[in-house]
């Protein structure tokens, strides 16, 4: 039979080599047996289907340091978030199901408390958090006042005891999603947030715990729902970006299959604020009665493919990870710096006074610079058609490319032609004013930097390895410092952080931990839902 519980220190599941714990008391002793291995953590209300599975195999991945992380798994049907007339009593419970499937997920530990163990005082006495109205009284918020409130109570409660490095949870309850970021961020807790893409079934329809009240018909009746939004996909690529247009296509599909609906909106995707028009990237949420049960789906509108924009210092290291990380998202790369060293190494070969805007302006016309290659491939650059990949990296090039790129005549004339790059999305590019001249409308901005002394001592490697004389430690320093302020104090697009960009400092990690990091920001703006690349790779 199945042990439900356990003496002090747990015990494995009969027939499954996967801890059961019960207490507190034996979650503390579990977590304590191995504290250098990262704890990836994956509340759940049991029930399992494959949308689970999916997050307890992406949290037992491999990270950047290489160390395989343990995956534990809670189970606890939280009545706090069940209002009035709805399903506590009756939510499927099935937990040799749920160890089955977390041993075939490679989960180490399974967590499935009683209600005292995580409201040891009872719900009168328990302190609870309320995430900002702004973001719980909307969507399914308005049908089910303190369910958000509730749900953002007992994962603090459950973090609080499990104090995991990375907490996964799934992009299908995007609403809810959104909160625990916001709870999370806003109490600083020790825990990075993951969020995985929406599995569905056969026919479309997102995977959900609830199914099991459908009856076979309601079943097929059910999977009317992502048809309705598939066709609000369709009007919304054809042009049609009213939201009443999009959520009438909802309304008249949903109402000809006989759901109910409950609701349809078309919110920014994270602020959850209404839209009266979809612009450039968008939600539609929608939340339906099939029978008994209660389904909720969306779909993100996206008018191009996603765009990063990284910024930062000379030497940080951003052409070397900005590369890699296009790479791993099949993202094209695009190398803003690389472009402004050839017009730099053009002038150069010119004889002109690199210093003389007047002397500059000229070579601009009817300059033929491409970038070739694409993702996953190490990237050209042409000029007038010779390759001058090798020869805009000389120290001779890096010593003149600043004063070059301040003129405003060049500036302009290249910052046109990365927007023309950029009018279909699907890019990273990196520079100095990437996201706040060239695309400021990027879904994800990082200014990526380092102290300078570190980015001496990478300048130095960089020399060394490419065959070039190598300066003094201090005049290197000295050189990029200067380089740092005439970049950040020209006239044209200065070096500068833009307002919703995020800062990583990179002294202290390897390249696989900055691209780590760089995925989490990215995925922070652009859900796997609205774009999953297909020549994505786990390199880096």
């Amino acid at each position: 039979m199945l042990r439900t519980h356990l003496p002090l220190g747990g015990g494995f599941f009969d027939g499954y080599r996967v801890h059961l714990l019960s207490t507190r008391a034996q979650l503390a002793a579990w977590r304590g047996e191995q504290p250098e291995r990262p704890l990836h953590f994956v509340p759940t209300m049991g029930a399992l289907h494959q949308g689970h599975r999916s997050l307890l195999e992406r949290a037992g991945r491999p990270r950047a340091a290489g160390t395989t992380p343990r995956v534990l798994l809670s189970i606890f049907v939280n009545p706090l978030q069940f209002g009035p007339g709805e399903d506590f009593s009756r939510y499927p419970r099935d937990l040799e199901a749920d160890g089955a499937l977390a041993r075939a997920a490679g989960v180490a530990a399974l967590f499935a408390p009683q209600q005292e163990e995580i409201y040891p005082g009872g719900e009168a006495a328990l302190t609870r958090v309320i995430p900002p109205s702004s973001l719980t009284a909307v969507l399914c918020g308005r049908s089910r006042p303190g369910h958000f409130e509730a749900v953002a109570t007992v994962v603090c409660r459950l973090l609080a005891l499990v104090k995991p490095d990375r907490l996964l949870l799934g992009e299908k309850d995007w609403q809810q999603l959104v909160i625990l970021r916001r709870v999370i961020a806003d109490l600083g807790l020790p825990t990075s947030v993951e969020a995985c893409g929406t599995v569905r079934e056969h026919d479309g329809l997102a995977c959900s715990s609830r199914h099991r009240y459908l009856s076979a018909s309601e079943r097929l009746q059910a999977g009317a729902l992502p048809e309705a939004l598939d066709a609000a996909e369709a009007l919304y690529r054809a042009g049609t970006v009213e939201a009443e247009a999009l959520r009438g296509i909802v309304r008249q599909r949903l109402n000809a299959s006989g759901l109910a609906l409950e609701a349809v909106d078309l919110v920014q995707p994270h602020s959850l604020a209404a839209k009266d028009r979809a612009n450039r990237f968008s939600l539609l949420a929608v939340a339906a009665h099939c029978g008994s049960c209660r389904l909720i789906d969306h779909r993100f509108l996206m008018s191009r493919l996603p765009i990063v924009a990284i910024d930062g210092p000379a030497g940080a290291g951003k052409s070397t990870v900005t590369r890699a990380f296009a790479r791993r998202l099949g993202l094209l790369y695009l190398d803003t710096g690389a472009m402004y060293r050839a017009v730099t190494w053009w002038v150069r070969q010119q004889g002109a006074d690199p210093a003389d805007p007047a002397a500059v302006a000229p070579l601009l016309d009817g300059l033929d610079l491409r970038l070739l290659g694409g993702a996953g491939v190490e990237q050209q650059v042409l000029l007038n058609g010779h390759d001058v990949t090798a020869a805009i990296r000389s120290p001779e090039v890096t010593a003149l490319v600043s004063t070059v790129a301040a003129h405003a005549c060049v500036r302009q004339a290249l910052t046109a032609q990365q927007r023309a790059m950029g009018e279909r999305g699907g890019l990273v590019a990196e520079g100095r004013d990437i996201g706040t001249a060239v695309f400021p409308d990027a879904e994800c901005k990082v200014f990526l930097t380092a102290t300078v002394a570190e980015r001496a001592r990478r300048r130095a490697f960089d020399l060394e390895q490419r065959g070039f004389p190598v300066p003094p430690h201090e005049e290197l320093e000295a050189s990029i410092a200067e380089r740092d302020r005439l970049d950040s104090s020209r006239q044209e697009a200065p070096l500068l952080q833009a307002e919703d960009a995020t800062e990583l400092i990179t002294d202290g990690l390897t390249i696989a931990e900055v691209i780590e990091a760089l995925d989490g920001l990215f995925r922070q703006r652009v859900p796997e839902d609205a774009w999953r690349p297909q020549a994505a790779t786990d390199e880096g």
